[in-house]
């Protein structure tokens, strides 16, 4: 299926690994244009090197850490450099996992600066750009812990769990300038956040990964695919939704 992305313009955070890198790999693939930004510099970079061989894409670069708005500043004005945005792609790490009530003020105010701070000033930088184009696609990154909660996983439900009003809530306000807004849940993937937060050969996480209905760990690939879809015009009457990209595991309804 032609994703109709050739000539867009995409902003992928995060995107030096994992999911967001798979993302930008993805829409590069085809077609977009995408501006890619992490951290550190190095690993960016390196990013961006095997983004451009392996696509064939134009691949940009800005070091952004999306926890400080003096960062987010840095790459909206790379955003505004390019005459605006078509696609924003908001994705990041995850807070640290321990029980809720163990964390201070201090590490309570970053996580949310982090999930959910970021969503706001990433979209609030780029939304009259995407009015002035004609419209746009939005999609965040959270995970299925926002949906189904689980122990010691507080910091990242309580933001992610805000992030889901927020789009709900934008879904319904940027309608009127054609802009979509849409939310991922990915369950158990395979990135480097996974060796951390499980070790491989644990019965728990072994047992975490026989509980997922389809049998097996994702892969940021298969992620990926259904963000470029829902980022792209072929999902345009796609708008605040949010969907599990769980192998089945969430147990809810809707």
């Amino acid at each position: 299926m032609d994703l109709k992305l050739r000539g867009k313009f995409a902003v992928v955070n995060g995107a030096s690994q994992g999911i967001g890198f798979a993302i930008a790999h993805t829409l590069a693939s085809e077609g977009a244009e995408v501006l890619i930004s992490a951290r550190k510099l190095e690993p960016l970079e390196a990013a961006a090197e095997r983004l451009r061989a392996e696509t064939g894409g134009t691949i940009r670069t800005v070091v952004g850490d999306i926890r400080t708005a003096d960062s987010i500043a840095n790459i909206l004005a790379a955003v505004d450099a390019q005459g605006g945005v078509d696609i924003l792609v908001n994705n990041d790490g995850a807070p640290p996992i321990g029980e809720a009530i163990e964390f201070d003020d201090a590490r309570w105010m970053r996580a949310v600066e982090q999930n959910l701070m970021s969503v706001v000033r990433m979209v609030r930088g780029v939304a009259p750009g995407m009015k002035r184009r004609g419209g746009g696609s939005i999609v965040n990154i959270a995970a299925l812990s926002a949906l189904q909660p689980i122990p010691k996983f507080g910091l990242s439900v309580a933001t992610w769990a805000g992030v889901l009003g927020l789009a709900k809530t934008l879904s319904l306000e940027l309608a009127r300038d054609n802009i979509r807004i849409n939310t991922l849940c990915p369950g158990l993937v395979q990135t480097p956040r996974l060796d951390v937060v499980n070790a491989a050969e644990s019965p728990e996480f072994q047992e975490m990964v026989a509980a997922i209905p389809l049998g097996r760990v994702g892969l940021p690939e298969e992620i990926a695919s259904v963000a470029a879809f829902l980022a792209s015009p072929v999902a345009s009457y796609v708008t605040g939704t949010t969907l599990a990209v769980d192998g089945g595991s969430n147990k809810s309804l809707a």
